[in-house]
């Protein structure tokens, strides 16, 4: 979209009305470039690739090895897929958290601030009557709402693989104990919205980066990079004193939600935590952008 069209979209009306319409604007048109609907598209594809292999693997009547449950992780909620195509949604968002989701953020975020002033639109919209506080905000908020769709696309995509694929029924938890499908569903909605709140820091650290730079390819690079190295931090046993604080420690906290009764003491940590980084970047971010002559 032209910088001129994108003026002309956002009406000078100033308040509520006005930050509505920017925030409008800027999802639609995070939402329509060509590069995101390519991530959501891969995204989409990794649940049903990991449904086909478990098909293939188990066609000859065989079963998928996997864990015993205790730990919730991917393994042993892959061991459930073939018994209850629901678990394919577990087991998809298990597979694409560490790396495929965030890595999706991190594009979207890193180019946040960036990309607009490599094509030369972030003077232009800075023009605009809302200030540089309520951009932000915006650009933030789209993010996050790209959190939502990224993760609800994975998970929607791995429930109609699932359901084509494996038979649907009664949710064995990781407690052992059998909850009704209807509940099963309820828990699957709610790891969503916990799998995307655990994106928040990280998109708020993509935005921080953002404004750091005027190259698009360099944010984005950026951020990724701190996913991996904090990734990698997160295996070292000599750090385990900082594990606690590093935004993706608790990323996995969303298998409590699969207990009977849930356990909820990792899901807040990770959510406080999630508030602290985004505070924290969030802030920065503000700072930056606000007080520095970022448009050349």
């Amino acid at each position: 979209m032209s910088p001129e069209a994108r003026t002309a979209q956002q009406a000078p009306a100033p308040g509520a009305l006005w930050t509505l319409g920017l925030f409008r604007s800027e999802l639609l048109i995070t939402l329509r470039r060509v590069r995101t609907l390519a991530l959501l598209g891969v995204l989409a594809a990794v649940p049903v690739l990991i449904g086909v292999a478990i098909r293939i693997e188990t066609g000859d009547g065989g079963s998928v090895g996997g864990g015993d449950g205790a730990d919730g992780g991917g393994p042993a909620f892959v061991a459930q897929v073939t018994n209850n195509g629901l678990f394919l949604v577990f087991a998809a968002l298990a597979a694409t958290l560490p790396v495929f989701l965030p890595m999706a953020v991190g594009v979207v975020a890193g180019d946040a601030i960036a990309g607009e002033a490599s094509a030369g639109t972030l003077r232009y919209l800075l023009v605009a009557p809302a200030g540089r506080s309520r951009l932000l905000l915006a650009k933030y908020v789209s993010t996050l709402v790209f959190c939502l769709v990224a993760t609800l696309v994975v998970a929607l995509s791995a429930l109609a693989a699932g359901a084509l694929l494996f038979p649907l029924g009664d949710v064995t938890t990781i407690s052992g104990t059998t909850i009704p499908f209807s509940e099963g569903l309820l828990r699957a909605g709610l790891i969503v919205a916990v799998v995307t709140a655990s994106l928040a820091g990280l998109a708020a650290l993509g935005l921080f980066v953002s404004t750091l730079t005027g190259s698009g390819v360099t944010a984005m690079a950026t951020t990724v990079g701190v996913l991996i190295t904090a990734q990698i931090l997160g295996t070292v046993p000599q750090l385990d004193a900082i594990h606690p604080y590093l935004f993706p420690h608790y990323w996995m906290s969303f298998a409590d939600l699969l207990r009977d009764p849930v356990h909820l003491d990792d899901i807040q940590r990770n959510l406080g935590l999630q508030l602290l980084w985004t505070v924290v970047f969030g802030s920065a971010a503000w700072a930056r952008f606000t007080s520095r002559d970022i448009t050349s």
